[in-house]
């Protein structure tokens, strides 16, 4: 079995899990108590904080320990924004944040606050300019993340940091998928991060604050973390994530190289392999472990399915599951295909001979699941009064199938003829101009139907 889903969740370092044990037998007691096994705690505690603050950048004193990267990201976020409130009640994201900083937004803009999304290009990176014209003078906060979790986009997070320095506004960066491969450049204010995201143990979160940030903790607050994390320290897996961090880094410029090759491998190979596969994230700026790519008329979930029956362990931002039958807000922001998506993230020590396989075997998979979904049940064409016009009624039927009768009937329209494609299908606002990039058709946009929408799409060639 080849575990291909990292920046999911990556294995436990064996550094991790010898620390771990290590640490239960002197970590156990309450760091906050002055006799013996209490000061044992606390060393450990403390020793753990200087290491983070070393591997990060910043002073041990402005480093917090939480419960995950998400109670990480909702203290920091919440904490900023309060302690910030005169200056006004201003949040800028990016549209590609994780789901963490997104809610947070949400949330904000419950209570009355207004938030800014800046959008991405195609291949999923802000443009700093985009962030300094989001400024206002009410702005409280922005957040932008280090990498990207769905296609491993690396941000410029140095470049909107020096923006928002001068128009003194802090930047809080969610640096959960990017810190086990080196510290975050730029002049940033608040950072937040996961253990199990490198191989430390789930259940650790990071925030730093810098000094100087004006921050006020929301909810309930006690004596621990400086009172931006309530509850008692989990001092072992404290410990064993630190010592993972340093671990990973200590491995981080080679294993880089050796993930950057094998991924280089998979971008380029699987659009030789597979037809209609689009590659998505950016080509250089990216993580070293993470390629992304979505394949034309394919279940995302079948395709998952097939693939972990064959012994790969994948994950997708596709809109084609059962359990969500919305485009991943990733994808969707991007303007790329979401259907029949794939995300690769290697764990360090990924073998050559997995990847392999895995170009052995995609193909095959592909071919399997298209060859399932079949022709529509129902005739979907009907010609319209307009001549040079076919309308496709793909009402009531999910991601791909409306893409699939598109793709099916086009060559029947006259060259400059239009298809009307009706569906109700949220995911077909985003695949249905994707396959017209990738088909070299003109996409002419959508129109409200009596059910659903109408997509129009004009045959070129």
């Amino acid at each position: 079995m080849s575990y291909f889903d990292a920046a999911s969740s990556a294995p436990l370092h064996p550094v991790a899990r010898q620390a771990l044990l290590a640490s239960l037998d002197e970590g156990w007691a309450d760091p906050a108590r002055l006799y013996r096994e209490g000061r044992r705690a606390r060393m450990l505690l403390d020793a753990a904080r200087e290491a983070t603050a070393d591997a990060v950048g910043c002073r041990a004193d402005e480093v917090v320990f939480t419960a995950s990267g998400t109670r990480a990201v909702h203290a920091g976020v919440a904490g900023a924004l309060a302690g910030r409130r005169r200056v006004g009640r201003h949040l800028i994201v990016s549209s590609v944040e994780h789901s963490s900083v997104l809610h947070s937004a949400e949330l904000h803009e419950a209570s009355g606050g207004t938030v800014t999304r800046v959008p991405v290009g195609r291949e999923g990176r802000v443009s700093p300019s985009a962030y300094a014209d989001a400024l206002r003078d009410d702005t409280a906060l922005a957040c932008l993340q280090s990498a990207n979790h769905e296609v491993g986009t690396v941000q410029p997070v140095a470049g909107a940091a020096e923006v928002c320095r001068a128009a003194r506004v802090p930047l809080l960066v969610d640096a959960a998928q990017s810190l086990g491969w080196g510290p975050v450049e730029g002049d940033w204010s608040l950072l937040t991060a996961s253990a199990h995201k490198w191989g430390g143990p789930s259940g650790v979160g990071l925030l730093v604050v810098r000094k100087g940030v004006r921050f006020a903790a929301q909810g309930p607050v006690d004596e621990r973390e400086s009172g931006r994390a309530a509850g008692f320290e989990n001092i072992p897996a404290i410990v064993a994530a630190v010592a993972s961090l340093r671990a990973v880094r200590a491995e981080a410029g080679q294993e880089a190289r050796r993930l950057r090759e094998l991924t280089h491998r998979i971008r380029t190979r699987v659009p030789e392999l597979v037809a209609d596969v689009e590659v998505v994230g950016d080509p250089e700026h990216r993580l070293p472990g993470i390629v992304t790519f979505s394949c034309l008329y394919v279940d995302g979930e079948a395709l998952l399915t097939e693939l972990d029956r064959t012994g790969f362990s994948v994950s997708s931002g596709s809109s084609c599951t059962s359990s969500t039958l919305t485009p991943s807000h990733v994808l969707k922001a991007m303007g790329v295909l979401s259907e029949g998506n794939v995300r690769v993230s290697l764990p360090a020590g990924t073998p050559s001979q997995d990847v392999d396989r895995f170009l052995d075997v995609l193909p095959g998979v592909v071919t399997a699941v298209r060859e399932k979904l079949g022709a529509p049940a129902a005739e979907p064409v009907v010609r319209s009064a307009e001549a040079d016009e076919l309308v496709v009624d793909s009402l009531g039927k999910r991601c791909p199938i409306p893409v699939i009768e598109l793709a099916k009937v086009i060559a029947t329209v006259p060259v400059g003829g239009t298809v009307r494609v009706l569906s109700d299908d949220e995911a077909a606002r985003l695949d249905i101009p994707a396959w017209c990039e990738m088909r070299g058709q003109e996409y002419l946009g959508e129109e409200p139907a009596e059910r659903g929408t109408a997509y129009l799409v004009r045959r070129v060639g």
